[in-house]
């Protein structure tokens, strides 16, 4: 009988690779908040593979933004934390975009450890054109020493397979980490203000998603068996504010039913949902009221 494999594997890679895709997609449920916006994912989402023989425990990453702002410096901290912490890195791209400056920014900070392999992965290979995703392997290969290479879509699952295979023959023997039914370490007052935080990225526009941030403040259940969630979302400014309430309070309600429904997917029971909207000026480029927001 084989040894029992398991281990830890860091997703990293520039806005918009496919990252939280592609670790919703392999855990089976939706742990990562998506959109096509970057700053979308801001903190380490863990996410637990349960397989025959193994456990692989994936680690999304925020997208490498490069500014200045306090808040994607904590972003900066959290992909070189965890480039340096797992046994696995899965260096991810988009077969349809060039080489970037973001895309170089994560390559600079692959592991200097020869011993953690790096994996090459190209995502969106259902949108590349002919040869498209393999000359970006060719190109990449020539800049570092990946320990393998594989083309996939997260979005379709096509080549996901394959890369399971290859991860899992590269994890050290050992025990699982986390029981059979735990998928995520994700607090839930964490996961919903995501949800929340997820449709402010979809319904407003220019600054706003960027400016906000959200803070579950009370979770309870109700003798009337619906599940009461308060949340705040902060902004920077008074006038992002009026934004996102909206005329007579239509953006906020709008976002809220949003928020509100798929709660209710994910508890498996009515929710109550009570959204309040304060200003901290600033907030993402002040440490101690990023700390306020959560993010340690």
């Amino acid at each position: 009988m084989s040894a029992f494999r398991s281990g830890f594997v860091g997703l990293l890679g520039r806005p918009n690779v496919g990252k939280s895709t592609l670790l919703n997609r392999l855990c089976g449920e939706k742990l990562a908040i998506i959109s096509s916006k970057p700053q979308t994912t801001r903190n380490r989402i863990l996410g637990v593979l349960h397989r025959p023989g193994s456990q692989i425990v994936f680690l999304d990453t925020p997208g490498m933004h490069e500014t200045d702002r306090a808040i994607n410096r904590y972003m900066q901290q959290v992909i070189a934390k965890v480039a340096s912490d797992v046994d696995i890195v899965v260096y991810m791209v988009d077969a349809t975009r060039s080489h970037g400056r973001e895309d170089a920014l994560t390559l600079s900070m692959m592991p200097e450890d020869a011993t953690v392999p790096v994996l090459l992965v190209v995502n969106k290979a259902d949108l590349a054109q002919a040869g498209q995703a393999e000359a970006r392997v060719e190109l990449l290969k020539g800049l570092y020493d990946f320990r393998e290479t594989f083309i996939i879509s997260a979005k379709t699952g096509a080549g996901l397979e394959k890369l399971l295979e290859g991860i899992t023959a590269l994890l050290p023997e050992g025990h699982p980490y986390f029981p059979e039914d735990m998928v995520t370490d994700q607090p839930l007052g964490f996961r919903l203000g995501e949800i929340v935080r997820e449709k402010l990225f979809d319904m407003t526009k220019e600054e706003i998603p960027y400016s906000t941030a959200v803070v579950v403040e009370d979770i309870s259940a109700r003798s009337d068996g619906l599940v009461e969630v308060g949340a705040t979302v902060y902004v920077e400014k008074e006038s992002q504010k009026g934004i996102v309430i909206g005329k007579k309070g239509s953006m906020l309600q709008k976002i809220g039913s949003e928020a509100r429904s798929e709660m209710e997917s994910q508890l498996g029971r009515k929710v109550y949902l009570r959204l309040w909207v304060k200003v901290k000026k600033g907030w993402t480029d002040r440490e101690g009221l990023l700390r306020q927001m959560g993010y340690e």
